[in-house]
């Protein structure tokens, strides 16, 4: 009988490949706090640290919340292909590193990327063998109550908010998974479930098949 902490693959001699999860939603979806039951559940999900064009806030440290760069220094990585995926919001250059993705898929980590569309898309091309996941709400109604429920966003923000939920709703399509976010357990079960059924895909257990035949002896020996 194996033990509780030892992963079936190891055991046979495989290795896993790391599971790449992107969410995205539109804005008041409450994909948060599905990412948050997500991560209390399993805290094993790796992040990558993004690069920013920004200046520091107060605490923050460079190499621990983000590599802050000059827009110059973005700019030539951008164009070497260093990134993943990348944006412009307000002025400022965000990116994620793509390399050291890459070596935490290959070290068996899940990274969990929570994202907007067009960073999802981007991804996409670089990261094709990743689950994308789209949260939305139940109905146009209930996505500009939440807004407002918030207390903090202008009505120009909020009609802002609502413009781009149209544009997003609208590219929901590319995801492999739609969760509909009315009640927060079932959509967190959802979640979960994807979660799992993607960790357990063949193309993320490389060689377990073959280690499990290696125990039959060969035919003639």
């Amino acid at each position: 009988m194996r033990p509780a902490d030892a992963p079936l693959d190891n055991l046979l001699g495989a290795t896993r490949v790391g599971l790449c999860l992107v969410l995205s939603a539109p804005s008041g979806a409450g994909k948060s706090t599905l990412v948050g039951r997500l991560r209390a559940e399993f805290p094993g999900f790796a992040y990558s640290i993004s690069c920013t064009t920004r200046a520091p806030r107060p605490g923050e440290e460079d190499g621990v919340h983000y590599h802050f760069l000059t827009r110059e220094e973005f700019l030539r990585r951008r164009g070497e292909g260093f990134f993943a995926e990348w944006a412009e919001v307000h002025g400022n250059f965000y990116g994620t590193p793509k390399s050291p993705v890459e070596k935490l898929l290959r070290n068996g980590r899940d990274v969990l990327f929570d994202i907007d569309v067009q960073g999802a898309m981007q991804l996409r091309n670089v990261f094709p063998q990743a689950v994308y996941v789209f949260i939305l709400p139940p109905s146009r109604e209930v996505l500009e109550t939440r807004l407002r429920g918030r207390g903090t966003d202008s009505e120009e923000v909020i009609a802002r908010r609502m413009r781009n939920a149209l544009g997003e709703l609208r590219m929901a399509g590319r995801f492999d998974f739609l969760i509909v976010n009315d009640d927060l357990e079932e959509a967190a079960d959802e979640l979960r479930a994807v979660y799992l059924a993607g960790r357990a895909r063949a193309v993320n257990r490389p060689g377990l098949v073959d280690g499990l035949l290696a125990q039959w002896p060969r035919e003639g020996a």
